[in-house]
């Protein structure tokens, strides 16, 4: 029997301090069998290690670009620290999340994107050197990283989020990559995106939240919403993950049983040590 899992949330994100353990154990009620935890900062990497062994999940540790601007010269030796000292650890799957960031006008700024970029190669060559697969981060970035992975090879991973081209697409998976699609493929406006993950090969497509952030649309409240009606944002968890795949499914034609099963094949090519703790 095959299990939904998410490859992408933040649990350790301040969202679900006060009720972590029933937002975990709510989407295990659905199937959700494993979340993949990416640290973002290394002050964050001993904590996902731990929520993720008490969830009985599974973690990644890197370098967010949103928290390259925090982040400290001495981090990217951290990170390699970090990954020798727990290389064993069978809840280790990735280095991530990774990546650039060209959407915040901040991060955009000559100084900041090239410190961006030297964090980001220094983390895939972090990544090559202990066989790790990457987690990445390519919002408005996708040439950029792509030219990273062509400098720098890494033994796969997944290009988290995708909202790229089909040409981008092709690029990635050419590479070894997964492409991961969410609650942003929900949206009736995102035609772009619904067309994109109908689309994408089936052995590279993988699921994922992003929780708390990128909410389906039936958790989505406007600006408008928010400021007029006192509605408060839906955070989105793991527990929505299958009712996500149901509308992928759909985009597909696909049973949603048979996208379960190829989605999990999938994210344990891309990771390879899930295959060990599904079982």
């Amino acid at each position: 029997m095959s299990h939904w899992i998410d490859t992408h949330c933040h649990l350790d994100a301040p969202e679900f301090a006060h009720d972590i353990d029933a937002v975990r154990a709510d989407a295990r009620v659905r199937g959700v069998a494993l979340c993949v935890l990416p640290a973002v900062a290394a002050d964050h990497f001993d904590g996902a290690r731990a929520l993720a062994h008490r969830l009985g999940d599974a973690y990644a540790l890197g370098i967010h670009p949103l928290f390259v601007p925090q982040a400290g010269d001495d981090d990217l030796q951290r990170l390699d620290d970090a990954l020798t000292r727990w290389r064993d650890d069978p809840c280790l799957v990735a280095v991530g999340a990774i990546g650039l960031d060209f959407f915040v006008p901040a991060l955009c700024e000559p100084a900041m994107r090239a410190r961006q970029e030297h964090f980001f190669t220094a983390q895939l060559k972090i990544a090559r050197r202990h066989g790790l697969p990457v987690l990445l981060h390519t919002r408005r970035s996708v040439d950029a990283v792509l030219k990273g992975l062509r400098r720098i090879e890494v033994p796969g991973g997944i290009a988290h989020a995708f909202n790229g081209s089909e040409q981008q697409a092709g690029h990635f998976i050419e590479r070894g990559f997964m492409l991961g699609f969410g609650g942003a493929s929900t949206f009736d406006r995102a035609q772009q995106l619904r067309h994109l993950a109908a689309w994408v090969p089936a052995d590279r497509l993988v699921l994922e939240t992003d929780a708390p952030d990128m909410p389906p649309h039936w958790l989505y409240r406007t600006a408008q919403q928010r400021t007029q009606e006192g509605l408060p944002q839906g955070r989105n968890t793991p527990a929505e993950l299958p009712r996500i795949a149901e509308a992928i499914a759909a985009l597909r034609g696909l049973p949603l049983a048979a996208l379960r099963d190829q989605a999990q094949a999938n994210a344990c090519q891309a990771m390879p040590s899930l295959a060990a703790l599904l079982s």
